[in-house]
């Protein structure tokens, strides 16, 4: 963790990350045809597609960014490219389409020069681990935004965290042990809490219509499902369904978060500080430290030497 005052040391692990996202991109240029770049914020979410793990905030503060964009073109923001990668199950859905509106407004942006430079979407098909192991490195931002309460555990987060990216997400899972290393400082959390979202569950009071007839924002984000009749599923779910997932409810807080991101993306030998730190307590994630405390914890066991 000292490294992180040392700005030498910050700049030589500002170069590796650069190294890595020149070779993401090289890679997706010459296998995919995608052309991305490469200084711009790698903002990535790998993982399975689920409505909790919230794919769908994601995509729907993308598409309110575009609309700031298109609204005022000279809008200060540091280039963002944003990558989704993941598979839904062959009968979910709310996931498939979820994949099919990631695509929509990827192209979206595509299409519209006015935003070529300052923004690009990304949906990889058929993750899986080779082609991790070119993500991991490049990620500037981990995103780890499931609904509080909802997931077990989560690994992905701490891949990121070795290879130095910031996390984003809520208070949930695995994302409360890395909150617990790194602090607010180096890590930036939002939303509900997962005693907040039980108690929704278990005594009611929330209400996505109240959301969207109050926040303008909200109301002109949703505009997008109007792209593609199949995308009312996605609506349904969010307004008729009453949102399971809270994605109206932690929608300001997130794009909040987001802003947070670029603020300190801004000062860049803080951000390195902070990979760093993140760098310097992701052993606490290893196996044998796991094991020596299960085995102290919960098994009472001695270790035997051999």
């Amino acid at each position: 963790e000292p490294f992180g005052n040392n700005k030498s040391f910050c700049r030589e692990l500002a170069a590796v990350k650069q190294q890595r996202k020149d070779i993401l991109a090289q890679y997706l240029y010459k296998e995919r045809n995608i052309t991305i770049n490469p200084h711009s914020i790698f903002d990535i979410q790998i993982k399975r597609m689920h409505m909790y793990k919230r794919q769908l905030l994601n995509i729907l503060h993308v598409y309110h960014l575009y609309r700031e964009l298109v609204e005022n073109p000279h809008l200060d923001m540091v280039p963002r490219t944003f990558i989704f990668g993941g598979k839904a199950a062959a009968s979910y859905g709310e996931a498939k389409i979820t994949i099919q509106l990631i695509n929509t407004v990827a192209k979206l942006i595509d299409q519209d020069h006015r935003v070529a430079d300052k923004l690009k979407v990304v949906f990889l098909e058929n993750y899986n681990v080779s082609l991790g192991q070119k993500l991991f490195p490049a990620a500037d931002v981990s995103e780890q935004i499931s609904t509080a309460s909802k997931e077990a555990s989560g690994t992905g987060n701490m891949k990121f965290m070795f290879n130095g990216a910031i996390t984003l997400g809520t208070m949930d899972g695995a994302n409360v042990e890395i909150h617990q290393e790194v602090g607010d400082a180096h890590s930036v959390i939002f939303g509900l809490r997962a005693e907040e979202v039980q108690q929704y569950y278990q005594e009611g009071g929330y209400s996505s219509w109240d959301i969207y007839n109050s926040d303008a924002d909200v109301r002109r984000m949703l505009e997008v499902f109007e792209e593609n009749p199949m995308f009312g599923q996605l609506r349904e779910a969010l307004l008729d369904r009453n949102d399971e997932f809270f994605v109206l409810k932690d929608f300001k807080p997130y794009c909040a978060a987001q802003e947070e991101i670029q603020r300190r993306y801004r000062n860049i030998d803080g951000w390195y500080r902070s990979s760093t730190v993140n760098i310097a307590h992701a052993g606490h994630f290893s196996s044998d430290r796991t094991i020596r405390e299960y085995a102290k914890e919960i098994w009472n066991l001695k270790a035997v030497k051999i």
